[in-house]
């Protein structure tokens, strides 16, 4: 199952075109990441407390259709596991009738706060931290 929020185009988020500006579509991406962080029982305040932080290192973005005021969008959130320091994330913003209006790609890593490098295996650091480790693919 893949983790998924609802959002709702808001007025002030469009462009003088009258669709939703291109930066808000990472601020829906982030948002629906925290989300499922926090879902999982991996807080922001968690993180801070166990001296780590995700960073996002690339984020691609493949507008597919556009977004209007008052449209009511589903943003999901997958993560792929992979060896190394670094993971992706799967993203897409999709309309309720399912029309992907946004795919969004994301390399990410985590930061250990202190070091400031990244950690070695961070699917293993989440399984630790997570209390549902499942929503987050491990």
């Amino acid at each position: 199952m893949t983790f998924s929020v609802p959002a709702v185009v808001r007025g002030y988020e469009l462009d003088t075109q009258g669709h939703l500006n291109q930066a808000v579509y990472l601020q829906y991406a982030e948002h629906a990441r925290w989300e499922l962080l926090r879902a999982a029982g991996v807080g922001q305040d968690k993180l801070l407390a166990t001296g780590v932080g995700p960073v996002v290192l690339e984020t691609t973005i493949k507008y597919r259709r556009e977004l209007r005021g008052g449209d009511e969008v589903s943003i999901t959130c997958e993560f792929d596991w992979q060896q190394g320091k670094t993971f992706r994330i799967h993203q897409e913003i999709r309309k309720l009738d399912g029309t992907v209006a946004a795919e969004v790609s994301v390399i990410s890593g985590i930061l250990d706060l202190t070091a400031r490098k990244l950690v070695e295996t961070p699917g293993e650091r989440f399984r630790t931290l997570a209390e549902r480790p499942d929503l987050l693919g491990l």
